[in-house]
C-alpha cells in the first residue's frame, strides 16, 4: 500500500529537487526478473525461463520519490484537462501519464485525488457510475491570493501558463524551448498536435503568452539546431510573483517552498523589495 503524501520522502539534495521538477518524471527502475544461470535447476530450464521472463517481466520496484513524481505529474495533467470543465477519460489518463505505472494505477489516482481536494479545493469523482470518465470540482472559494496559487483565473489557458513559469524560475529563470515541450508532452500537450483546450500549443506559448508579455522568446545564438530559449515576461512581474509561483511548484509536489532554498531565497528577496516604498514614479512600458 502506498503512503499518503503526507508521509513522502522529499528529495535529498537542491540539485535533485531542480532536476526532478524539469524533467518532470522519474527514471524508471529496471526490471528485477532474473536471468538463467544461477543454480543447476536453472540452467536446466534456462531457455523456458528465458521465454516466460520475456513474455511477462516483473516490474521493478518504485522509490517513493518515484511514486511522489508520478502523482504530481498526474495531478498537473488533470489540472490542465478540466479547464474548458471536459470530462476527462481514464484511457487519457493512462496514455500520457500513468505509462508502466498502470499495475498501481488505482494508487495513484487516490492519492492525486486526495493531493487535489486538500491542497487545491477540488473534489476528482466519476461522472457517472463505471464511465471511467472524470470531472473536478470546486469545492472551495477561495480567496484571490489562493486562486492565483492555484490557477483559477478564469481561463483556460492560466493553468498552462502557470506551470510554463514555473518551469522558468525553477530552472534560474531561463529555459530552453526543447525543455518545456519535453515536459509539457507528459502532460499530453504537443507542439504539433492541436489539443482539445488550449488549440495550437506552440502558438499559444510562443505567440500569444509573448504578445501578452507574459514570457520573453529570443533565439539562443549559435545553435545548431536553432533553439530558442523563455524568460518572464514583464507582465508576469506585474500580476504575479516569484513566491506566488514557487508556491504553485511546491503545491503540485505536495513540498514547502523551502525545499528550494535557493528558489526561497530569491523569492523572499525579491517580495522584499516588492515591500519597499517606490521612490519614483512608475517606469513607463516599453
Amino acid at each position: 500500500m502506498l503512503q499518503k503524501p503526507r508521509n513522502r520522502s522529499r528529495p535529498n539534495t537542491q540539485a535533485e529537487r531542480e532536476r526532478d521538477w524539469a524533467r518532470g518524471a522519474a527514471e524508471e527502475v529496471p526490471s528485477t526478473s532474473r536471468g538463467a544461470g544461477g543454480s543447476q535447476e536453472a540452467r536446466g530450464t534456462s531457455s523456458q525461463g528465458g521465454r516466460r521472463a520475456e513474455a511477462s517481466p516483473e516490474v521493478g520496484p518504485r522509490s517513493q520519490q518515484q511514486l511522489e513524481l508520478k502523482v504530481a505529474e498526474l495531478v498537473q495533467f488533470l489540472l490542465i484537462k478540466d479547464q474548458k470543465k471536459i470530462p476527462i477519460k481514464r484511457t487519457d489518463i493512462l496514455k500520457h501519464v500513468i505509462g508502466d505505472y498502470k499495475d498501481i494505477f488505482p494508487d495513484l489516482l487516490k492519492l492525486a485525488a486526495e493531493r487535489l481536494e486538500y491542497v487545491f479545493g477540488y473534489k476528482l469523482v466519476e461522472l457517472e457510475p463505471k464511465s471511467n470518465t472524470y470531472i473536478l470540482i470546486n469545492t472551495l472559494e477561495p480567496v484571490e491570493e489562493d486562486a492565483e496559487v492555484r490557477g483559477d483565473q478564469g481561463t483556460p489557458t492560466t493553468g498552462l501558463l502557470m506551470i510554463v513559469l514555473g518551469l522558468i524560475f525553477m530552472k534560474g529563470n531561463t529555459i530552453k524551448e526543447t525543455e518545456v515541450w519535453d515536459f509539457l508532452r507528459r502532460l499530453g500537450v504537443y507542439p504539433t498536435k492541436k489539443h482539445l483546450v488550449f488549440g495550437d500549443p506552440k502558438k499559444l506559448i510562443t505567440e500569444e503568452f509573448v504578445r501578452q508579455r507574459y514570457l520573453e522568446y529570443r533565439r539562443i545564438p549559435h545553435t545548431d539546431p536553432v533553439d530558442y530559449e523563455f524568460q518572464w515576461g514583464p507582465r508576469t512581474n506585474l500580476e504575479t510573483s516569484k513566491m506566488k509561483v514557487l508556491k504553485f511548484v511546491a503545491k503540485v509536489h505536495n513540498q514547502d517552498p523551502k525545499d528550494w532554498p535557493a528558489q526561497y531565497c530569491e523569492a523572499l528577496a525579491d517580495e522584499e523589495a516588492r515591500a519597499r516604498p517606490e521612490t519614483g514614479g512608475p517606469t513607463p512600458s516599453s
